[in-house]
């Protein structure tokens, strides 16, 4: 009879650390899944169409998404057209072009730059 008691004492036991062990696996892996961050609303397709119609018939050399922390995410991009860059950046969450801004090959600044979004820290507030 006692055999059966220790039994039964440690099979409980060993039920209530495999319970006990899954519940802090499950917490583990939620705690994973709410730290994941969210993907942007805005696919990088719809990026470059919004693009493409701020500089129609240009082509894209490059393609990033920011994460800004506290600021929204952007989707950047570089296009061609002729001689000429072109930076667009677009809010990933409304599609809405929050930079457009154009120069030549070397870098340098066509002069037609149009900042449509005042409140980024991008050190160029109108």
């Amino acid at each position: 009879m006692r055999i059966t008691k220790k039994l039964l004492v440690a099979g409980a036991g060993v039920v209530s650390l495999i319970a006990c062990g899954g519940a802090a696996y499950a917490t583990a892996a939620t705690a994973a899944e709410a730290a994941a961050p969210a993907a942007p609303k805005v696919t990088a397709e719809q990026a470059i169409e919004i693009a493409h119609q701020q500089v129609p018939g240009a082509w894209v050399s490059e393609l990033d998404f920011d994460r800004n922390g506290t600021a929204a995410d952007v989707w950047e991009l570089e296009l061609v057209k002729d001689s000429q860059r072109h930076e667009v950046k677009v809010d990933a969450a409304s599609g809405k072009v929050t930079k457009s801004k154009a120069g030549n090959e070397a870098g340098n600044e066509a002069g037609n730059e149009a900042d449509t979004n005042d409140d980024q820290d991008d050190n160029d507030d109108d």
